[in-house]
């Protein structure tokens, strides 16, 4: 696992407890945020998976 993997879920699982709190809370700029925040994270997470195949595919050949 590497730092973008890692990065990624941390900021996809802040993101989804960052939009129950709006929800809680009735905010719609807090549920967006939360949104975006899983968006963000999961995109860094892929790209950590990404590095994680190249990586390993390089050992392999």
């Amino acid at each position: 696992m590497n730092k973008n993997q890692v990065k990624g879920a941390l900021k996809d699982v802040a993101g989804k407890v960052q939009e129950e709190v709006g929800k809680l809370v009735g905010s719609k700029e807090q549920q967006v945020k939360g949104l975006g925040k899983q968006i963000t994270g999961k995109a860094e997470k892929a790209y950590g998976d990404a590095k994680e195949v190249v990586k390993d595919s390089s050992k392999h050949p």
